[in-house]
């Protein structure tokens, strides 16, 4: 497959944009937003929407980490 030329980046991130802010709108509601990741998928190469899916993800944790904080996991006591 050929790399998609700058007509077709731009579709793909405005596609991924359009979804992206659906599902902002919509507390990551994806049945909501079925008509914008359909597009979406239509626009990007495959390999383009498993990154954008995985970065959206990576994102939203490290807003949530940025704004709520990290707590640690309570594992077994450490002996003194």
């Amino acid at each position: 497959m050929a790399a998609p030329n700058s007509a077709e980046r731009k579709a793909c991130w405005n596609a991924r944009d359009q979804l992206w802010k659906c599902l902002d709108d919509n507390d990551d509601n994806a049945a909501s937003c079925q008509e914008f990741q359909s597009k979406f998928e239509a626009q990007c190469p495959a390999q383009w929407v498993k990154y954008f899916s995985k970065r959206r993800g990576f994102l939203k944790y490290k807003e949530k980490m940025e704004t709520e904080g990290f707590t640690p996991a309570e594992g077994p006591q450490q002996p003194s």
